[in-house]
């Protein structure tokens, strides 16, 4: 079982940078590939990025490619997503995810566990 919680969201100035964090509990989260998404009002969650275990292969929804980064330290049990250039657009409630299979799949249902979701705002 693995229990997320992300932090570092809030108020930001388009073009600004804003870094989340995922705190993760469970002993198995280094094995686990991770995402982020995000959900604006009125819309449907969406993809943004996914992180395998190790770290090294990751993917972006085109939307953020080049300007948001996810990492990850699993010595720290730690997810990030580090947010630059931010657009008004990115105003959403973003939320941390893992899954149990390997793969970095894009939809919502491929991921077996959810933060409780942090405000993003984006002030053009």
């Amino acid at each position: 079982q693995v229990q997320l919680e992300e932090s570092g969201g809030g108020l930001v100035q388009a073009g600004g940078s804003l870094r989340l964090s995922c705190a993760a509990s469970g002993r198995a989260f280094s094995y686990y590939p991770m995402g982020w998404f995000r959900q604006a009002p009125g819309k449907e969650r969406e993809f943004v990025a996914a992180i395998d275990w190790s770290g090294l292969s990751t993917l972006y929804a085109e939307s953020v490619k080049g300007r948001f980064i996810i990492s990850r330290d699993n010595a720290r049990n730690m997810e990030f997503l580090q947010m630059n250039s931010l657009k008004g657009e990115d105003t959403a409630v973003y939320y941390c995810a893992a899954r149990r299979a390997i793969g970095l799949p894009i939809v919502v249902e491929e991921y077996d566990y959810w933060g409780q979701g942090i405000q993003v705002t984006v002030s053009s």
